[in-house]
């Protein structure tokens, strides 16, 4: 049974840092590509950040870069978000993807985000 499930959300001031989790289970993990992806209220959802399913490469959104890292620990099947430098506007959902060509993508529950002084 294939799981996704993020993890690390919260409420955090305005230039904090917070750090999101997404632990999976039942695919080979190291075979998926892995990318966070969020939704703000009366938004559409958006790609944050994406990594590689071997070699690590990273992309970024334009309005996350500088400030997000995306990581992945094949190991542990866990991909992260390191997120500083958080601003109001980084307040929505955010969900974490796994995709591959041999399969339909699968997505998490998601975990809020809130950015408020």
């Amino acid at each position: 049974q294939v799981q996704v499930a993020e993890s690390g959300g919260g409420l955090v001031q305005p230039g904090g840092s917070l750090r999101l989790s997404c632990i999976c289970s039942g695919f080979n993990f190291g075979e998926y590509a892995m990318s966070w992806h969020r939704q703000a209220p009366g938004k559409e959802r958006e790609l944050v950040a994406s990594i590689s399913p071997r070699f690590g490469s990273t992309t970024y959104a334009d309005s996350v870069k500088g400030r997000f890292t995306v990581s992945r620990d094949n190991a542990k099947n866990t991909v992260y978000l390191q997120m500083n430098g958080l601003k109001v506007e980084d307040t929505a959902i955010y969900y974490c993807k796994a995709l591959s060509v041999i399969s339909p993508p699968y997505w998490g529950q998601g975990t809020q985000v809130t950015v408020s002084s």
